[in-house]
């Protein structure tokens, strides 16, 4: 069906709403990246097969046979306790469904309406039957994955069904592009991809320049180690992204748009290629949409991986097929993007807002969120926490909520250390930080940054200095070399964090990290490479005293940093077996069989070989 016109775009929604509700039964499967790795597209297919047969629709007309209907979602959000399968209209929520837990949901819940209580979720021994019974999911607010884990992440109409596209109908009819530009900038919308600039201010900018050609781009190019926010909402909703980016072009004058995909999420390569095939169809993309007379094609790009074409120059020069590297600027992207032309460049979770943006007005939206950090923001939140997953919470909502109202805590009850916020890019937030509001500009008071909104959770069993080190080194692997300050400042910096962990580290180390370090910051080429020593910077700031430790006691708490191991046997354990001796591959445990056996320290190369191999628990690190 080709939508030509307003009252098109109406009578499918209507249709398509017409559709969902002659199910008597849904079985929403979570196919979001998280759930396919631990095997839900193999519950996907086992409903399937289940389910054949006894849909209404193959079987009879007859209204006492059931119409099921099985989906794939997007992210529904609870990670950690994947796979997941919700089934309405009875609003259940299944958590660690496995492939033989199948037959028992078809046969109590689709059929016969009753509940398989051992799947449900519980918290504190309470039952949450319900997604909004689980602490993790009703104390978020869902503006930009208000949809995922709801719908068909692979149909169009299940899109319109839920008022798709009528942002798009709204903007083109009622409003002028100024109009929209406008209401962009009222919202006080920052973008969600890092630096946090007005989305309006841009959009404004590209607008007011006279050019034959301009562009509107999606960076997907979430490259941050432990996020995998704008890849869930590729996944789980490519429509809202899409619809955003329509809009965009409208207000700026652009005919042409392309996404920016890491090659690495093959899912939302597939997903978005197939959303845009159905969207040409029905008419939603190509020319003269809706029959407004305004012409909008969408392309995919996929990146070969390059942490550095995430920063917008050399993600268009990587677009262009040349080499992904930054440029000097100005002229800026909105001046000179793509093909030197005027560029909108903006991520997925920024042109996710766009369309309830424009339905909801600037009003509403700055009704949520801080004065200066309106709306909300996605967080992946992954580590030493209770509830990993995706969440979306307002702007200013405090890192103690996120943790402990809604992640549940550090995992085994261990104590709270820090958060590395931003990805490599980002800095440490610790615990006096944790009431303190996360938003754009109060975390830049810390030496951290928002970033796409990466949350890595740390507890007191980690290594300050071997996170610094990690950082650096995927910083330092990533720089693209155009400028020396990054390319070299980065490997300076690493090989002291190495020097440090390895037991060889010098206090005048630490002067130098932080003389590198502001080098880095205020010569190099791109906001990539200025933010690169954040992390180390942040830990000098608030672990200064690991590092000293690391130098002067040649000692790791954490006992992370091998070289700094040291393996002791406790004689009071010790059953004198001779396991460990005879495990040892360089000959450093002595002693006699009955007897406690002890490590020569001079000759033990720290492999934990023999603390593997003891049966009696006497082998402990110190």
């Amino acid at each position: 069906m080709s939508i030509t016109s307003k009252d098109d775009l109406l009578k499918k929604q209507i249709e398509a709403q017409e559709e969902i509700n002659s199910y008597t039964c849904r079985i929403l499967v979570c196919s979001g990246t998280g759930c396919v790795a631990s095997g839900s597209q193999k519950i996907y297919d086992e409903m399937c097969r289940l389910c054949e047969g006894i849909d209404g629709v193959e079987v009879s007309m007859q209204k006492d046979v059931p119409h099921i209907g099985t989906i794939k979602t997007g992210c529904q959000g609870l990670c950690e306790l994947g796979p997941l399968v919700r089934i309405e209209p009875q609003h259940l929520q299944y958590v660690h469904v496995q492939v033989e837990d199948c037959k028992e949901i078809v046969e109590k819940t689709v059929l016969k309406g009753e509940p398989v209580d051992r799947l449900f979720y519980k918290h504190d021994e309470e039952v949450c039957r319900q997604p909004e019974d689980i602490p993790f999911l009703n104390q978020q607010t869902r503006i930009v994955l208000e949809h995922c884990g709801n719908i068909d992440a692979e149909s169009i109409d299940e899109y319109i069904a839920v008022g798709g596209f009528q942002a798009v109908l709204k903007a083109f009819f009622e409003m002028t592009p100024e109009e929209v530009i406008e209401e962009i900038t009222k919202s006080g919308i920052r973008g969600r991809g890092g630096a946090g600039f007005p989305m309006g201010k841009k959009w404004s900018q590209v607008a007011r320049i006279e050019s034959d050609v301009k562009y509107v781009v999606c960076n997907g190019d979430e490259g941050d180690p432990g996020a995998f926010m704008d890849g869930s909402v590729m996944e789980g909703d490519p429509y809202k992204l899409m619809e955003g980016m329509i809009i965009a072009a409208y207000a700026v004058g652009a005919h042409d748009g392309y996404i920016y995909v890491r090659a690495e999420y093959p899912l939302s390569v597939a997903r978005l290629k197939k959303a845009i095939a159905q969207a040409e169809e029905y008419g939603m993309l190509g020319d003269n949409i809706l029959g407004s007379g305004i012409d909008f094609h969408l392309h995919i790009n996929r990146g070969a991986g390059a942490f550095v074409c995430g920063e917008g120059s050399a993600l268009t020069a990587s677009i262009e097929g040349k080499r992904g590297m930054p440029r000097v600027k100005p002229p800026r992207t909105v001046e000179k993007g793509l093909w030197e032309k005027p560029t909108v460049l903006n991520n997925v979770e920024t042109y996710a807002n766009v369309a309830r943006i424009i339905l909801d007005g600037a009003d509403w939206y700055r009704s949520i969120g801080t004065e200066g950090s309106t709306g909300t923001k996605t967080f992946s939140l992954t580590g030493a926490i209770e509830n990993t997953g995706l969440i979306e919470v307002p702007m200013g909502t405090t890192l103690r909520h996120i943790i402990y109202d809604i992640g549940g805590g550090i995992k085994k009850g261990a104590a709270f250390k820090a958060v590395q916020i931003g990805g490599p890019s980002g800095g440490c937030l610790v615990e006096k930080h944790l009431d303190e509001p996360l938003d754009f500009d109060s975390v830049k008071k810390f030496n951290a940054i928002i970033g796409s909104g990466g949350l890595v959770v740390m507890d007191e069993n980690t290594c300050m200095v071997d996170v610094a080190k990690f950082f650096m080194g995927f910083t330092q692997r990533e720089s693209c070399g155009k400028c020396g300050p990054c390319r070299i400042g980065t490997k300076r910096m690493l090989e002291l964090l190495q020097k440090i962990t390895e037991g060889r580290g010098e206090l005048k180390d630490l002067d130098k990290l932080e003389e590198t370090a502001k080098f880095i910051q205020s010569r190099s080429l791109c906001g990539l490479g200025k933010s690169a020593p954040l992390p180390v910077i942040s830990t000098l700031q608030n672990f200064r005293d690991e590092y000293e430790e690391h130098i002067v006691e040649g000692k790791c708490r954490a006992h992370v940093c091998e070289a700094m191991k040291i393996y002791e046997i406790d004689p009071d354990r010790c059953k004198g077996c001779t396991k460990c001796a005879r495990n040892c591959p360089v000959g450093a445990i002595t002693g006699e069989k009955k007897e406690p056996h002890k490590i020569d320290q001079t000759k033990c190369i720290k492999c934990g070989t023999c603390m593997e191999n003891c049966t009696f628990e006497a082998i402990s690190v110190k």
